[in-house]
């Protein structure tokens, strides 16, 4: 079976704060859910599927799904998959929707990482963590990552200043962002001269901490012909892992590397047809790896294919991340994989920021990751179509 054109995206909704401190988590749940509905020009009754990961407080969906009540569900899904999540959630709402088992599909997303719990999420203790937690002690994110670049740079010749490219053009696009975190386009200059965090990385080199969340509503072709709002066509979807392979873990890939390739090959498409791309900003090192192993370039050329301006929009060679990201826009619950969906979303339709709007944007990539680049992570990649290419 395939989703490809059996699921249209109709609605999305990014909450438009960025520190919110006398919201509840359910709140903002709620919020983003009634935004994204709105936008599609449905409402809570209409649900009859609901998707969303541990950001959910109390006991996760069911909670939710009490909280908004929700009376009419016939489909759930509480996949967990870190920052690629909500992607993970809208390829398996496009498989259930083509499987007939539910007709609007709602995906919800929120935190409060910068004003409420640091880490954005609960669950249970990983199996890994009495060995490397315990008796090592766990590395942090960001000294994982910055492993992953220091060893990108001895096999490919990889710079700080390549690194720092990322940055600015997502700087450059953030400043037409009125609810962009971090609003002042930088200078590679600038990034380098920002504190180092763990050398190779600059804390510019990472991405933003924020409250907020984003939804996202998935339907059948038959609701969306019914709905007045232009949606946008799901062509294809890839998921993937990447674990430590019983620690002969490859520091230079991402999960990213089989759920390109499964998305591409789904909708029909290849590489060089993607008009626009939401891409996975964690930390400078993501995007690199992510751009080669989505094959917009071979392993290894990413630092290079970055520089002269390549994701600047409207007019580099991959514009890319237009809201400015997560280093600069957005990273709601330390978990950013679903606001970009939702940019590929406004690309698609036209309606992103005049100033970055991506010329006839036919078809646009979104592609999120969840877990750590320098040990054990998965990756989930959609391919979206304009729906009336």
């Amino acid at each position: 079976m395939t989703i490809k054109e059996k699921a249209f995206i109709s609605g999305v909704f990014e909450h438009p704060g960025r520190e919110l401190p006398d919201k509840s988590l359910p709140q903002i749940h709620a919020e983003v859910a009634i935004g994204a509905l709105a936008d599609a020009g449905l409402t809570l009754d209409d649900v009859d599927g609901y998707f969303c990961a541990l950001d959910a407080p109390g006991s996760g969906w069911i909670s939710m799904a009490d909280y908004l009540g929700l009376d009419h569900l016939s489909y759930l899904d509480s996949t967990e998959s870190g920052g690629a999540s909500p992607l993970f959630h809208v390829g398996h709402a496009a498989a259930a929707i083509a499987a007939g088992k539910c007709q609007v599909a709602l995906v919800t997303l929120a935190g409060k990482p910068r004003t409420g719990n640091p880490s954005g999420t609960g669950g249970a203790i990983p199996p890994e963590e009495s060995f490397e937690g315990l008796v090592y002690g766990r590395a942090g994110a960001v000294s994982t990552y910055a492993l992953a670049a220091r060893r990108h740079m001895y096999e490919f010749g990889t710079t700080s200043e390549q690194l720092a490219q990322v940055k600015v053009s997502a700087s450059l696009h953030a400043q037409h962002n009125p609810n962009a975190f971090l609003r002042k386009p930088l200078t590679v200059e600038e990034v380098l001269d920002s504190p180092l965090i763990a050398d190779p990385l600059h804390r510019a080199d990472c991405c933003v901490v924020t409250d907020g969340g984003g939804a996202v509503v998935v339907v059948s072709p038959e609701v969306a012909r019914s709905l007045e709002r232009t949606s946008v066509k799901l062509l294809g979807h890839g998921e993937a892992p990447k674990h430590a392979s019983g620690g002969k873990i490859d520091l230079t890939y991402s999960a990213a590397a089989w759920s390109g390739p499964r998305a591409f090959e789904e909708a029909g498409v290849t590489p060089a047809d993607i008009d626009y791309a939401s891409i996975y900003d964690s930390f400078t090192i993501t995007v690199i790896e992510e751009i080669e192993d989505l094959g917009f370039c071979e392993k290894g050329a990413g630092g290079r294919f970055v520089m002269d301006g390549a994701l600047v929009a409207p007019d580099g060679r991959l514009p890319w991340n237009t809201d400015g990201g997560g280093l600069c826009n957005n990273h709601p619950a330390n978990r950013g994989g679903m606001t970009k969906i939702i940019e590929a979303v406004r690309q698609l339709r036209g309606e992103a920021n005049p100033e970055v709007q991506v010329p006839d944007c036919e078809i646009a990539l979104a592609h999120g990751n969840g877990g750590d680049l320098g040990s054990r992570m998965r990756g989930a990649t959609l391919i979206l179509g304009r729906a009336d290419a």
